[in-house]
């Protein structure tokens, strides 16, 4: 597979693995604005149970590799073939 494939199916796994978990989660989200800066404050409780935390969970991580490995083939991609395979030498000019 190319990298152009990685990264579509990353962002898919990521979709559904974290829509996943949120869709199904039970919880709040709290934010509080104060002044001075310190004292503001952002809490975030989620809890997400059964099947949905499973499988978000698979999925959220197999996208995550999936996206590791398509930068990584995006960034092996921008130095020739010649050049990988003849041990870094450069042509002569």
């Amino acid at each position: 597979m190319n990298s152009e494939r990685n990264l579509i199916v990353s962002i898919v796994l990521l979709i559904a693995g974290l829509g996943l978990i949120f869709g199904y989660s039970h919880g709040s989200v709290n934010l509080s604005a104060a002044y001075p800066i310190s004292g503001a404050a952002l809490q975030v409780d989620l809890k997400t149970t059964g099947l949905p935390a499973i499988a978000g969970l698979a999925a959220t991580l197999l996208g995550t590799i999936f996206l590791i490995v398509a930068a990584v083939q995006a960034i092996l991609a921008q130095w020739p073939l010649s050049q990988r395979t003849a041990g870094g030498s450069s042509p002569a000019a």
